[in-house]
């Protein structure tokens, strides 16, 4: 009997081990999985930040009037145009991530150049914001001189709209199948050589704006270009059969889940910029929106961390829907949040100690460090934040829940954040900590409602609503004659 006991309990020991190593071995793939995407993904968007600030420094040195205009259409009319592109790029996150958990790797290509083809429209219906641009910032009060100079910067804008349709459409094709890697070392190169080109032509050929610009758009386009020879050179032999007359078919699916992503991104971007208009009207404006502007930078940079975190989100939850496994979508978002939270937690711990040391890097004025220091805790929490609401995003792009998301963005942004703001920095008179702890109320409101929506999601139910997804586009793949073989 003593020794049946002493068995039994020798193998549930064995049996807590096995499942321990088992569980570990699942940690440790489901982690390489993630950086994966997540790698690459950060990097690139590094890069990618990193092309505005050369260009931004180097146009600083023509003159301030042209600083103050490239600035001005940068973060007006460009980040704009940006969101909304990128927004609707993000319908291929979901659409070409179930696809290819599915194993229809020909619909990916198909998806692809429906984007291209939503996305060239769209950047059409944008032009006129570049075009116009002088009369434009004029109506939003900006100074003549300002103004003239940005609407001759914003035509040189013009490609880098176009560039921006290819870029994001094939860097979502390429993350849905993990081979990213190629964007990173795309991004890495242009960024070399549009430093390289912007010295050459900016400070020893003196050639102004226009070599400038020159540099900027071939940093743009470059990468598209490796982008494309890769996907129809044989980089992606399973998902790309060449072009196909179906591209031009059921367009309007896509334009509706395109619109969506679009929706939910913009809602979060526009969030920041109002931020920023709010601040200006408080008291002692230019100091504070120095102090703001410094946080927000740095808000940046991590929000690239994020948004890596994001991609590798949207990725493995769509591949494992489509894929047919709720236990291991569900598993992915737990390794990809405690991930990104851990990260995040030790940034929060950082800048909170830091506080005014941190202004110094970007400001000699006491009067703006001090009020940065003052702000530093809402940063700390800001980039807490940022850690987990990214993430959630992107779960809810890989299952496509990108309308619920908008509305939930809506809801949080502009009917609790925003009005909240307002009431703490204007009538309680807490300046711009208190504009600040309200909008980022609001997005703690969103970051519950999101973990609530997660949580209580029927993820065997999404399964096949992916599979269902899928079918019907390989059931109209199948009907068509001119439909690359599978």
């Amino acid at each position: 009997m003593e020794g049946e006991i002493n068995e039994k309990l020798l193998r549930g020991e064995q049996e807590a081990v096995n499942e321990e190593v088992s569980l570990k071995e699942k940690i440790w793939k489901e982690s390489k999985k993630m950086w994966v995407v997540a790698g690459p993904a950060i990097f690139t968007r590094f890069s990618t930040f990193g092309i505005n600030v050369i260009s931004q420094a180097f146009i600083g040195h023509i003159g301030s009037i042209e600083l103050a205009g490239y600035a001005l259409v940068l973060t007006v009319l460009v980040r704009f145009a940006n969101g909304i592109l990128l927004g609707m790029a993000s319908a291929l996150e979901t659409l070409c991530g179930q696809a290819y958990g599915a194993k229809q790797y020909s619909m990916l290509g198909i998806y692809l150049q429906r984007s291209w083809i939503v996305l060239f429209f769209c950047s059409i219906c944008l032009l006129p914001l570049l075009i116009f641009a002088a009369p434009i910032l004029k109506a939003l009060g900006q100074e003549q001189e300002i103004a003239e100079m940005s609407g001759y910067i914003a035509l040189w804008f013009i490609p880098v709209i176009f560039a921006f349709s290819i870029s994001f459409t094939c860097q979502m094709f390429l993350q849905a199948q993990s081979k990213n890697i190629i964007i990173a070392y795309l991004a890495a190169a242009s960024l070399v050589i549009h430093l390289t080109l912007s010295w050459l032509l900016t400070v020893k050929y003196k050639l102004g704006i226009p070599g400038a610009m020159a540099s900027t758009i071939l940093a743009y386009w470059i990468p598209n270009l490796g982008q494309l020879m890769f996907v129809v050179s044989g980089g992606c032999r399973e998902t790309w059969k060449g072009f196909s007359t179906l591209a031009f078919k059921d367009l309007w699916l896509v334009i509706k889940l395109s619109v969506s992503s679009g929706a939910m991104l913009c809602l979060e971007l526009w969030y920041n910029t109002i931020l920023i208009l709010l601040t200006g009207n408080l008291k002692n404006a230019e100091v504070s929106i120095d102090a703001l502007s410094i946080c927000l930078n740095i808000n940046g940079w991590e929000m690239m961390i994020s948004l890596g975190f994001c991609a590798a989100a949207s990725v493995r939850v769509s591949n494992e829907l489509g894929r047919g496994s709720s236990r291991a979508a569900k598993f992915s978002i737990v390794i990809v949040v405690l991930t990104s939270l851990s990260i995040g937690f030790v940034l929060f711990l950082i800048f909170l100690f830091l506080r005014e040391r941190l202004a110094y890097i970007f400001t000699e004025n006491e009067e703006v460090a001090k009020a940065v220091a003052d702000l530093s805790p809402v940063l700390a929490v800001s980039l807490l934040m940022n850690s987990v609401q990214p993430v959630l995003s992107g779960v809810a792009l890989g299952a496509g829940w990108q309308s619920t998301v908008a509305y939930v963005n809506l809801a949080c942004y502009y009917l609790v954040g925003i009005p909240v703001g307002v009431v703490l920095g204007y009538v309680f008179k807490m300046q711009v900590n208190g504009v600040w702890i309200g909008m980022l109320f609001g997005t703690f409101v969103q970051t519950v409602i999101l973990v609530i929506l997660t949580w209580k999601t029927d993820w065997d139910k999404q399964v096949t609503l992916a599979r269902n997804r899928v079918d019907k586009w390989v059931v109209a793949a199948d009907d068509d004659e001119s439909t690359p073989q599978r």
